[in-house]
């Protein structure tokens, strides 16, 4: 039995009254998001060392003077902002993220609420100051609600909410193992030791680029502020929310059958950042979604009790025959079929990178249902073995 937090995104259906209060509430935590950051930049020119727990004090002795109207909603949406912006700058010190910026209206419009301040009974949630608000479908997860995070996509009102579960994996005989070789042609290519499969992706912002567009350009040709360019704004989100749907469905079936029929999942570890630097892929590698998938992966597995080792970085998936272990160095990005010019094995490029990660007996990183490594090897020995990779790096580094 092991704690788990999970969470479960589920729309809302409020009444015009509770919209505004809604929407009046992201308005105070993006306000004071960005009086803090304001704070923050002033504070730190005048050579003091600020913080967001600073911040959050001074905001708080002023509030009742200078902005009575916080009072209107919840506590948490002029209180929470500061513990993010903190968040930002840690991440901003420690390069791996850019500078805060201030946030604008209509982008990203969200707040937080503690769980002292919520309930939640079948498909209602009670919020502070709001009272009963009804939710489409009921929590699926049994445990304790932790937080809710309340935001807007396009015109529709969601509810994200936190839960503390205490998880059992299922047990189950099967032992097999499978490796995954994700791609841009397909969305994945699985070898399990007996068939390869081929999962096609939808593609979703390549079946709607077009339309998107002509949407975009009218939306650009509209008067800033006019009535008609918040409708056709509103067209345009809900355009992105379509797409976004469509991928994430599709992500979602791909990890949940693979993480409930297969007991050990061999994946790549992929430089996506890296890869989407080459403008000429950026579009499509973005559209399949390589980073939602192991992040779905992860906790599916966990809940699941299945095990995820994630090969090296530098293990020449594509290059290497799955037969007799030859690299082919002549290989570029547009040959789709390999062929070994040792032992004359052809396979598809896929199907032969799928197969030689499920042939791989050395992860960089093995992680079971507890959370913990799972390979039983150091990281030592995972560089060992890839020393000719690492020595010899392959000059193809989309391997899909």
């Amino acid at each position: 039995m092991k704690t788990m937090m999970l969470s479960h995104k589920i729309q809302l259906s409020p009444t015009c009254k509770q919209a505004v209060y809604l929407g009046k509430a992201c308005g105070i935590a993006r306000f004071a998001y960005n009086w803090g950051l304001s704070q923050w930049r002033e504070q730190y020119q005048r050579g003091e060392r600020p913080s967001g727990l600073s911040l959050k004090k001074q905001f708080n002795a002023l509030k009742q003077t200078e902005f009575p109207w916080v009072y209107e909603v919840t506590k948490y949406a002029c209180q929470q902002p500061f513990i993010y912006l903190q968040k930002a700058f840690n991440h901003f010190f420690q390069r791996r993220a850019s500078y805060p910026q201030f946030k604008k209206r209509g982008v990203h419009d969200s707040f937080y609420i503690g769980n002292d301040h919520i309930q939640v009974r079948g498909k209602r949630l009670r919020l502070p100051k709001l009272g009963w608000i009804k939710m489409r479908e009921e929590l699926r997860f049994r445990g304790k609600v932790m937080s809710a995070t309340v935001c807007r996509v396009a015109d529709k009102w969601f509810v994200s909410l936190q839960v503390q579960i205490h998880n059992q994996p299922p047990s189950s005989e099967n032992q097999a193992r499978v490796g995954v070789d994700l791609g841009i042609s397909t969305l994945a290519t699985l070898f399990d030791g007996k068939q390869e499969r081929q999962i096609s992706g939808p593609k979703p912002l390549k079946q709607q680029l077009e339309k998107l567009r002509k949407a975009q350009r009218r939306l650009s040709r509209m008067q800033k502020g006019s009535k008609n360019r918040a409708k056709q704004r509103i067209k345009v989100a809900r355009l992105h929310y379509s797409i976004r749907n469509i991928r994430q469905d599709s992500l979602h079936k791909l990890t949940s059958d693979l993480a409930s029929s297969y007991k050990t999942i061999v994946i790549e570890d992929l430089n996506v950042k890296g890869m989407m630097s080459n403008h000429h892929l950026a579009r499509s590698i973005s559209d399949m979604g390589f980073y939602e998938f192991r992040r779905q992966l992860m906790y599916k597995a966990e809940l699941q009790g299945c095990h995820i080792e994630v090969a090296d970085r530098w293990f020449p998936s594509t290059k290497q025959c799955s037969q007799c272990l030859v690299m082919n160095q002549g290989m570029t990005l547009s040959d789709r079929l390999f062929i070994c010019s040792d032992c004359g094995f052809e396979c598809s490029r896929d199907g032969n990178a799928a197969r030689n990660l499920r042939n791989n007996t050395v992860s960089s990183t093995g992680i079971d249902a507890c959370g913990e490594e799972g390979s039983g090897l150091d990281k030592s020995l995972s560089e060992t073995s890839f020393v000719e990779a690492r020595t010899k790096p392959c000059t193809d580094l989309y391997t899909f």
